[in-house]
């Protein structure tokens, strides 16, 4: 694991990630996996189908990058998903292939039948899930759980138990589950769901702990992002010792989404340490696919993927935009294969307007003629509520020559 804050031309992050004092007090585990359910959770984005096409080109974007575990889909919900996971684990790819599957064992034959490395065993737990809508107790859970569990391991399947929901089950029907199924049917890693996205990461740490030490268990941490926190509570889950982080690309999923893959990738390798091996540069390639796929369009600002994310308007250091961007940002553009862009408008400075010429290749101007651009590219910035693009810059610049 590095425990750096800089890596020349890459990246620059703040040095009190890597101190002791704040290091000590983490319960890192040695690696780290990211689960992407893209193909299974972030399809269920509302409005969103994924051709067979559509999945087979996404699994080998997300294999190309580096990623652990793909859920390459739930084979129960239709033939075509059925199809889809078919013909990604016929890829060959290095990537291990999941399904997503009730607790029932037509699900897990399905799993097999597709050629799948693993199985996300899905079962309620939250209270407000069994009481309203399921009329069920722990004990319905326990025994509709137990014998699918053992039944997908006795078939070579990694068994990932996934009570959901989790982050409201009650105390005592968590820990009765918990028991019940380390008794007579452990699976291979244990999932703590925060379905609503609703748990502090506060809260989360101390789940992870409290899972891992009555199970035993590698504990993966699955979130949503309904208060914005789906990234923090997942890696609060990896600094209580969690495992195994899921994910979806650009943030897809149900309502706000899931806790998204690419600001998982970065978080862990230049937050954190780990050295993960994953191609960042690939990451925007992802985003675009993901984002032509779905017909969701990436927000402008979104952190690691937005298009603005390495664009400067105000004038005050705009010259190391593109000369030394590690003054102006916590990471390179180059890392994840961007690059800086000065733009212009109101917020501008002289120093745009020249680093403008000469990207232009323009002639240089005098002191006088600078104000005086400079006051016209501010103008038109405010009458137009919005930047000045280079035709418009040039034809200003000429006509303050005359």
């Amino acid at each position: 694991m590095r425990e750096t804050h800089f890596k020349d031309g890459q990246w620059w992050v703040s040095p009190y990630n890597f101190i002791p004092e704040v290091r000590e007090k983490l319960l890192l585990p040695p690696k780290v996996q990211i689960h992407d359910a893209t193909l299974r959770d972030g399809e269920q984005t509302p409005g969103v189908v994924f051709s067979i096409d559509d999945k087979i080109a996404i699994a080998q974007k997300m294999d190309e990058i580096g990623v652990d575990r793909i859920e390459a889909g739930m084979p129960a919900v239709s033939p075509q998903d059925a199809q889809a996971i078919k013909e990604i684990s016929k890829l060959g790819l290095k990537s291990k292939i999941f399904t997503f599957a009730r607790a029932l064992k037509q699900d897990i034959d399905m799993a097999l039948e597709c050629g799948a490395d693993g199985v996300i065993i899905e079962v309620p737990i939250g209270y407000p899930k069994l009481v309203t809508q399921f009329g069920w107790t722990w004990e319905t859970v326990f025994e509709k759980s137990r014998d699918v569990i053992n039944y997908a391991r006795e078939q070579g399947l990694y068994a990932v138990f996934f009570p959901y929901d989790t982050t409201r089950a009650r105390a005592s029907d968590l820990e009765n589950l918990c028991k019940g199924i380390m008794n007579e049917s452990p699976p291979d890693s244990i999932g703590i769901v925060d379905t609503m996205g609703c748990a502090t990461p506060e809260a989360i740490k101390y789940m992870v702990g409290w899972v891992k030490e009555m199970t035993g268990l590698p504990i993966e941490i699955h979130t949503h992002n309904d208060f914005g926190m789906g990234v923090a509570t997942e890696l609060a889950a990896v600094t209580a010792g969690a495992e195994v982080v899921h994910s979806c690309g650009n943030g897809l999923g149900e309502r706000t989404g899931n806790a998204a893959l690419e600001e998982l990738v970065l978080g862990l390798e230049l937050l954190y340490g780990y050295e993960m091996g994953y191609k960042l540069d690939k990451l925007p390639e992802l985003g675009d696919l993901l984002a032509e796929r779905s017909n969701i369009p990436i927000a402008r600002n979104k952190p690691i993927l937005g298009s603005g994310n390495f664009i400067r308007e105000s004038g005050i250091g705009i010259q190391y935009v593109m000369h030394d961007p590690m003054v102006m940002f916590g990471t390179h553009p180059a890392l994840t294969g961007r690059q800086g862009e000065v733009v212009l408008g109101k917020k501008s400075g002289k120093a745009s307007i020249n680093y403008k010429l000469e990207e232009l290749n323009l002639d240089a101007v005098n002191d006088d003629q600078n104000a005086e651009i400079l006051s016209r590219v501010k103008q038109a910035g405010i009458k137009k509520r919005g930047l000045v693009n280079d035709e418009e810059f040039i034809a200003i610049v000429n006509a303050v020559r005359g």
